[in-house]
């Protein structure tokens, strides 16, 4: 990693989370030593977002996990930058793999939103993902591609962009990405950068990394060259977040907090 670029972590809480629950990963979030050189978002429920960040210290943003692409209009549960915005979220996440594959966003909506979003103000973390198929057919090149060549054009300001590489095959499969495996996409992903927008923009642009991220796989991870951070999804509901953010400069922690698995849900 560059030391121009800040290591960043986004632990995306998803559909896994209630009231309580915020409460109680607010509070640990609170109470351990989280290293201040890196930066640190959280992925929120919008309609969660005003509560999250009442609650979490002040060096942990937040983020809204999807947006739409125009500021308002008869838009039936979609939600605006400007909306996400004023409940107290910086980030916003757009492209998430479970946005293209389960809700069927094409690349065209993603650069739509991202379009928007980043006129609105908004800081965005814009997704990538290689699908197993992808890799079996040695099509990861070509899949990486046509998702950077929708996307590039509707970044209007790289310097407030993440962009998020996701191996879908590494994600809950019980399969892990090798660090060989993982650095080979960050540098094609940084070489495209470079030939299709610039090397300014290749070299200070932050590229994490998604796929089944642990306490266990992460400080092996982060000191890979391309690498400038993670996105995490079920160890942002555990302990291991904490090693994950502190994975280039590990320090011994006082944690022994069990998270409950799943949310219990207050009777109305």
């Amino acid at each position: 990693m560059a030391p121009s670029r800040r290591f960043f972590v986004l632990g995306n809480w998803k559909m896994n989370v209630n009231a309580s629950r915020i409460e109680s990963l607010s509070r640990l979030l609170s109470e351990v030593k989280l290293d201040r050189k890196t930066e640190f978002v959280v992925g929120c429920p919008s309609c969660y977002l005003s509560h999250a960040r009442s609650l979490l210290p002040s060096h942990v943003a937040v983020a809204a996990q999807n947006c739409y692409k125009v500021a308002r209009g008869n838009f039936s549960g979609e939600v605006s930058p400007a909306m996400v915005q004023e409940c107290g979220a910086e980030w916003i996440i757009l492209g998430h793999p479970e946005r293209r594959t389960i809700f069927g966003e094409t690349d065209d909506l993603i650069a739509q939103k991202v379009t928007h979003a980043l006129s609105a103000g908004a800081k965005v973390v814009a997704c990538v993902v290689e699908r197993a198929e992808d890799r079996e057919s040695q099509l990861t090149e070509a899949a990486l591609a046509r998702q950077m060549q929708a996307l590039a054009p509707a970044v209007t300001d790289w310097s407030r962009v993440v962009l998020a590489f996701e191996a879908l095959w590494a994600s809950g499969t019980g399969v892990l990405a090798t660090p060989s495996q993982v650095q080979e996409v960050l540098y094609m992903l940084r070489e495209w950068l470079r030939l299709n927008v610039g090397s300014h923009v290749a070299e200070t642009t932050r590229i994490i990394y998604a796929g089944s991220v642990s306490a266990a796989t992460c400080q092996e991870l982060a000191s890979l060259d391309d690498l400038d951070g993670f996105l995490v999804g079920s160890a942002a509901l555990k302990p291991d977040l904490v090693s994950i953010v502190n994975a280039r400069h590990p320090r011994p922690s006082k944690l022994f907090v069990v998270i409950p698995a799943r949310p219990v849900y207050r009777k109305a």
